[in-house]
Formats: structure tokens, C-alpha cells, sequence
């Protein structure tokens, strides 16, 4: 690649990133703020949100909990948050014994309470193990979330609450979902060390 493609190539990433994020400030709100507010709702009654999904929706499943956990930008208590993606012995046992698209799912069986948050992240909206684990946790009486690309596909149709980056590429769909994901710990973490 010529030094002159690569600087295009670079310009037309930021750019294209840039067009995204300006897409979701002009989006109706609702879908997020609905979010953070089904997490405030559970975390006020004792109850958990539990993050999952694969490749990088995985990453920022995990980066997620760690936000919540440890914290934001604020100095407060620990937020209950937990990401389905990082118990190695877990994941394998229940891919090797149930297949794969039950890796989510049996776990939300295991650790997931009415009243809970199940947070599904996909940027194709198909991921047949994150559809199956929203199954599982309206199942169970979860509040169900889904942070999708494309069009949201069957995840974000069967989600109680949608929030999605109409983008075809997962990459670019990824980066606006690292910001939500950062706007929703924020106002999480600004109502409950706020208003406690």
C-alpha cells in the first residue's frame, strides 16, 4: 500500500467512525437511557447485570463489568456486574458438553435471578449464542438488553430494550458500542453515587 493510500485509509476510518458517533448523538435517546435505567432499577434491588458476548462484543462485555465493578470516574461502592466470557474452565466445559451456542445461556442458568440485567452484545444482531442466553434470561424473569449493529436482527427484536449502530461493519459498529457502553456506566454510576 502506497503511503499516500494509507493516509486515505486512515482518513476514511476516522471519518467514517466520526459519521457513526455523529448518528447515534442524533438518535433518539430512549434505548440508552432505558439501559442504564433497567441497570439502576436491578443493582437499587440487589440484583446483577450479567454481560456477554463473542470476539470483541466479548471485550466489551468484560470491559463493561469492569466499569461497574471497579469503577467509572467516580470514587463509590463496588456495582454487582459480571461478564460471561472470562471463566475459561466454564466456557469450555459447557462448549465441549452443550455446544457452543449454550456457553451464555447455561450460565445465565446457573447465576441469573429475576430482577437481573442479561446484556447482549452483537454486531450482526444473529449470534446464536447471545439469542439463546436473552431466551434463557426472559425465561427467568431477566430484564433483557441488547447493543446491536446492522439492523439489531432477532437480538434486538427479542430484547426488552434495543440499542443499536446501524453500521454493516463490525468494527465501526464496535467503536460507537465502546462509547454507549461508557455513557451507560455513566449514568449508572451518576445516579447511584449521586443520588445515595
Amino acid at each position: 500500500m502506497s503511503p499516500d493510500a494509507s493516509a486515505r485509509l486512515v482518513a476514511e476510518t476516522l471519518a467514517e467512525a466520526a459519521r457513526l458517533h455523529e448518528c447515534a448523538r442524533r438518535a433518539d435517546p430512549g434505548p440508552v437511557l432505558a439501559a442504564a435505567a433497567a441497570i439502576v432499577e436491578s443493582l437499587r434491588a440487589g440484583g446483577k447485570v450479567l454481560f456477554f458476548g463473542n470476539g470483541g462484543s466479548a471485550s466489551d462485555a468484560q470491559h463493561a463489568a469492569a466499569e461497574l465493578v471497579a469503577r467509572f470516574e467516580r470514587d463509590r461502592a463496588a456495582f454487582a456486574a459480571l461478564a460471561l466470557t472470562t471463566d475459561t474452565s466454564v466456557l469450555t466445559a459447557i462448549s465441549n458438553d452443550d455446544g457452543y451456542e449454550r456457553v451464555f445461556a447455561r450460565q445465565i442458568e446457573g447465576l441469573g435471578r429475576a430482577g437481573d440485567v442479561a446484556f447482549g452484545i452483537s454486531t450482526s444482531g444473529r449470534s446464536p449464542s447471545v439469542v439463546l442466553a436473552l431466551d434463557a434470561a426472559r425465561q427467568q424473569g431477566l430484564k433483557t438488553v441488547a447493543l446491536t449493529g446492522r439492523d439489531g436482527g432477532q437480538i434486538g427484536r427479542g430484547a426488552d430494550v434495543h440499542v443499536n449502530v446501524p453500521s454493516e461493519s463490525a468494527a465501526r459498529a464496535q467503536e460507537v458500542h465502546r462509547t454507549l457502553l461508557h455513557v451507560i456506566c455513566d449514568l449508572v454510576e451518576r445516579e447511584l453515587a449521586e443520588g445515595a
